[in-house]
């Protein structure tokens, strides 16, 4: 995976159902490309599949735990990367950077304890994250 395909990844995360040609438009490639790109990322099961959310299911109850979670890099950490590698996570909602101690504040939704837990640890380990802070959503 490459850069482009973390800008596909992260435009296909918004919206699903968005055409080849419009993700083309965004990130400067030819439709016949972003499609042959998608295509190998759902064969290397990068792309596990899409799914439609119902309104109903919007609800934190429904989805799992929402979770907010401080970010401070480590100091030869580039920005940049960080914010590619956090938009390939499936788990990451929103990532913005901002001022004060940490870098990024992350919002992330996962299945349950255990995935947010495995979403910190690659946090630190793949994604250069020096240190972490995690607050629960609770409604």
């Amino acid at each position: 995976m490459d850069a482009q395909d973390e800008k596909i990844l992260g435009i296909l995360r918004v919206e699903g159902r968005v055409s080849f040609s419009e993700i083309g438009r965004q990130v400067g490639l030819s439709t016949n490309a972003v499609a042959a790109r998608v295509r190998r990322m759902e064969r290397d099961g990068v792309i596990a599949g899409y799914q439609a959310v119902l309104g109903s299911e919007a609800s934190v109850g429904a989805t799992g735990l929402e979770a907010f979670i401080d970010v401070r890099l480590q100091p030869d950490q580039d920005s940049e990367e960080f914010l590619a590698w956090s938009r390939g996570q499936r788990a990451v909602v929103d990532a913005v950077h901002v001022t004060g101690p940490y870098d990024y504040l992350l919002r992330v939704r996962t299945s349950d304890t255990r995935a947010l837990d495995a979403l910190l640890r690659a946090l630190k380990k793949d994604g250069g994250a020096a240190q972490t802070q995690t607050r629960l959503a609770l409604r």
